[in-house]
C-alpha cells in the first residue's frame, strides 16, 4: 500500500459502527494521479495542469470547458515595492514587495505564497480588491501571514515531496477584477539591534476563481415541499444554502454522467446516499441507532446524523485533489478551527468560499485535498470536506501535530473578535454527536493524544485533552479565534445531550 500522505492545516486559525474501525483498503478507482504542479507566473489557461490530469480527462474539448467552469488560479511574482519615505515608520524601515493596481480577469479569493514552506513570512501582508465591473476599491485588508500550522506533518512524504510551498491564509473578497497588494517585512529594532528579517523567496500572488456554482437540480417528486420556495428575486437554488434552513431533506441525484474521480468520491459514502448525491439526508436519533446497527442491550450514545452538503453539492473539482484517499483508525476527538477567510460571505456563497479554498489547498499551496474534514457556514450548514467518506476515519491536515485519529471542522469565517453565530455552534455540537458517536468518544470526554510533533508538543509528547478541542489546544496559535474558542464549553455540552448523556 503506498505511504500515506499527510497535510497540516491551520488558519488562525479542517467509520461508522457498521463498518470496521481498521482502515478500510478502499482507495479510488484506478486513474491516472491528479498530482498538483508549482504555480505558475502565467494565468491558468482552461484545462491546464499536469499532463497525469490532462491524460484522465476524457474529450477534450469536453474537459477543457469542464476545467473552465471548475475555476482557475492566476499566480503573479510579486516585484519590489519603493522604500518608504514615512519617517514615522523608523530608520529600520525596509522595502517590501508587492504589485500596484492592476486590472486581472475575475477571482473572488486572493492569498500569498513563496518557494521554501519551511521559512516563515515575518511581515505583514495587505490586499485590496476592485469589485467586478465597477470602479469600487476596498480599504487595504490584512491577510493572515503565520505559516508554521500550514505546513505538510513533519517526516511525511508529502512534505518531502517538494510539491508544498509557504502560504499565507486565503481571504475571501468576493468577485474582484482589479488587486494591488504590499508585503512588508518586521523593521529593524534599533533598541534590540534587530535588523529585521528577510522575506522569503519566490513571494506570488494568488488570485483564485470558484467557478461558477453547480448547476440547479430539475424538479423531482421527492423535492421538498414548494413551501420552502426563496423569497422574491432569489431561485430556489439560492435557498438551498440561505438563512439557515437547511438544504433539501431528500438527496439529489445529478443528470450527467460522473468522472472517475467524482464516481469514486462519491461511492465512499453509497451507505448514506445515492451515487451522485448532493445532499445526504438527516435522519432521527431512533433511524441513526438502527443504521449504526447499535448491539442488543448497548446504549446508543450516539446523536442524531445531521444533514450534509457532499462534495458533489459544493462542487468541487475532484480532478484536483490527489487520487488516493487516506485513513487512520479510529476519531478519538474533533479540532474546531476558523477559515481565517472573513465573514464578508453570504451562505449562498458558501460552496463558492469552499471550492477557493480547496483550490488554493491544492493548486497554490501543494496539499493533497481540501485540508479539513468537515466545514460549516454561518448559517449552520454543514459541508463534506476532504473526500474519503463522511463516516470513516478520514487522515485530515487541520491540525499539526494530531491529524492522526481526529477531525477537523471548520467554521467559515474569522471569530478573533467577532461573535460566530448561534447557528454554526449548533452544527458543530450537531455533528460532532455524530461523528464521535460513531468511533464510541464522549463530547464532555478527556483524551489522551500523542503529538507528533508541533510548536506547542514534541514529537512523541502524550497530552490529555477534551474530546472537542480547538486549535490551539493542539498548536501555539489564535485559532479558532478567541470568540469561537470561548463557545466550545456550549458545544461540549449540546453535543453529549444529544448523544444522549
Amino acid at each position: 500500500m503506498r505511504a500515506l500522505l499527510v497535510t497540516s492545516l491551520g488558519v488562525t486559525c479542517a467509520a461508522a459502527l457498521t463498518l470496521p474501525l481498521a482502515a478500510p483498503a478502499l482507495s479510488a478507482p484506478a486513474v491516472p494521479s491528479a498530482s498538483v504542479r508549482p504555480p505558475s507566473s502565467a494565468p491558468e489557461s482552461p484545462g491546464s495542469g499536469p499532463p497525469s490530469v490532462r491524460a484522465a480527462e476524457l474529450p477534450v474539448a469536453a474537459s477543457r470547458a469542464a476545467a473552465e467552469a471548475a475555476g482557475s488560479t492566476q499566480s503573479l511574482p510579486l516585484q519590489p515595492l519603493a522604500a518608504p519615505s514615512d519617517r514615522s515608520m523608523g530608520a529600520g524601515a525596509a522595502a517590501g514587495q508587492g504589485l500596484e493596481r492592476r486590472t486581472a480577469r475575475p477571482f473572488s479569493l486572493v492569498g500569498v505564497v513563496w518557494d521554501d514552506a519551511d521559512a516563515e513570512l515575518h511581515g505583514t501582508v495587505q490586499v485590496r480588491t476592485r469589485a467586478a465591473g465597477s470602479a469600487d476599491w476596498s480599504d487595504w485588508q490584512d491577510v493572515e501571514t503565520h505559516n508554521a500550522e500550514h505546513a505538510a506533518d513533519l517526516g511525511s512524504d508529502e512534505r518531502s515531496s517538494g510539491a508544498v510551498r509557504g502560504a499565507t491564509a486565503p481571504l475571501w473578497v468576493g468577485e474582484s477584477d482589479g488587486v494591488e497588494v504590499r508585503v512588508l517585512p518586521e523593521a529593524a529594532d534599533p533598541q534590540n539591534r534587530s535588523a529585521g528579517a528577510p522575506l522569503p523567496e519566490g513571494l506570488r500572488l494568488e488570485l483564485v476563481d470558484p467557478g461558477p456554482d453547480p448547476a440547479p437540480e430539475p424538479a423531482a417528486e421527492s423535492a421538498p415541499e414548494p413551501a420552502r420556495a426563496a423569497p422574491a428575486g432569489r431561485s430556489a437554488a439560492t435557498a438551498a444554502f440561505a438563512v439557515n434552513p437547511a438544504p433539501p431533506t431528500t438527496p439529489v441525484v445529478l443528470p450527467e454522467v460522473l468522472t472517475a474521480e467524482s464516481e469514486a468520491a462519491s461511492a465512499v459514502n453509497a451507505e448514506l446516499a445515492p451515487l451522485g448525491a448532493t445532499f445526504i439526508p438527516a435522519l432521527s436519533k431512533a433511524e441513526t441507532e438502527e443504521a449504526a446497527n447499535v448491539a442488543a442491550g448497548a446504549k446508543p450514545y450516539i446523536g442524531p446524523r445531521p444533514g450534509i452538503v457532499t462534495r458533489k453539492g459544493w462542487g468541487a473539482d475532484e480532478r484536483l485533489r490527489e487520487r488516493q484517499f487516506a485513513y487512520t483508525r479510529t476519531v478519538k476527538a474533533a479540532f474546531v478551527h476558523h477559515s481565517a477567510t472573513g465573514n464578508n460571505y453570504t451562505c449562498k456563497q458558501a460552496p463558492s468560499v469552499l471550492r477557493s479554498i480547496y483550490r488554493y489547498h491544492v493548486k497554490s499551496s501543494g496539499w493533497r485535498d481540501f485540508g479539513y474534514n468537515f466545514a460549516v457556514d454561518k448559517c449552520g450548514n454543514i459541508y463534506e470536506g476532504r473526500a474519503g467518506g463522511v463516516t470513516k476515519a478520514v487522515l485530515g491536515a487541520h491540525t499539526l501535530g494530531f491529524n492522526t485519529n481526529t477531525m477537523g471542522i471548520a467554521v467559515l469565517g474569522s471569530y478573533s473578535s467577532t461573535n460566530p453565530p448561534a447557528a454554526a455552534v449548533t452544527a458543530v455540537s450537531k455533528l460532532t454527536a455524530w461523528k464521535l458517536g460513531l468511533f464510541g468518544a464522549n463530547p464532555k470526554g478527556k483524551v489522551t493524544l500523542t503529538s507528533g510533533g508541533s510548536n506547542k508538543y514534541k514529537a512523541g509528547t502524550k497530552v490529555k485533552m477534551n474530546v472537542i478541542s480547538g486549535h490551539r489546544d493542539g498548536f501555539a496559535t489564535e485559532c479558532p479565534g478567541a470568540r469561537l474558542y470561548k463557545k466550545l464549553g456550549t458545544a461540549r455540552t449540546s453535543s453529549a445531550k444529544l448523544q444522549g448523556r
